[in-house]
């Protein structure tokens, strides 16, 4: 009976420790999804360095990035606070 009962609390804490790990996933796929623009817009050859504004849009798009990438995580934790 106590072997039952440890085995289904280890199941929980795994499953706290996997919801949290998916949670920090979705959190940076904001970020990463930015970053990986970037180098899509330079490996398609899509911008050049001639490009005007090429720093302003670039640091618009990882600024984006990252912004919604700590609301994503400021809603996760708020979660986890109520």
């Amino acid at each position: 009976m106590i072997f039952r009962a440890s085995l289904f609390c280890m199941s929980a804490a795994l499953k706290t420790r996997a919801r949290r790990v998916l949670e920090v996933a979705v959190a940076f796929a904001p970020w990463t999804i930015s970053m990986f623009t970037l180098y899509w817009l330079e490996y398609g050859e899509i911008w050049s360095t001639e490009t005007e504004h090429r720093g302003k849009m670039s640091v618009a798009i990882l600024v984006f990035g990252m912004a919604m990438s700590f609301l994503v995580e400021s809603y996760f934790a708020k979660r986890r606070r109520e």
